[in-house]
């Protein structure tokens, strides 16, 4: 007999009988998936935004890389034409030159590099 008066008063029988009734929780497995959904787009974003990050660094390295062997190269190392007599010019000059000799060795890998670099971190369709 309650149940059926449950069922005409649409209420549950623990309803009827005074008992406390917890809500039923919300489906959890669609929660979860929809929590996991939201941190996988968080982190496919930020994965995005590293990417193109380095893509801008390797092509911002690439270009300072260029212009400075351009720059080397326009200058035609003028401190071979310097008095060495004077020590803060020695000292200037043998800073250039080696500062040259350097670049020159270590810009071929530098431009090796962030050509990989940017060929790695490019947007693929």
């Amino acid at each position: 007999m309650l149940v059926t008066l449950a069922e005409a008063l649409e209420t549950p029988v623990s309803v009827l009988l005074g008992e406390t009734v917890t809500e039923p929780k919300a489906d959890d497995l669609k929660a979860i998936s929809e929590k996991l959904e939201i941190i996988n787009l968080q982190l496919a974003r930020r994965k995005i935004m590293r990417r193109r990050i380095l893509h801008g660094l390797f092509i911002s390295l690439a270009a300072v890389t260029v212009v400075m062997a351009a720059a080397l190269i326009w200058q035609n190392s003028p401190y071979l034409s310097w008095d060495y007599g004077d020590p803060e010019k020695a000292v200037a000059g043998t800073m250039f030159h080696a500062f040259e000799w350097l670049f020159v060795r270590a810009a071929p890998f530098i431009l090796a590099g962030t050509l990989a670099g940017i060929f790695l971190t490019r947007k693929k369709d």
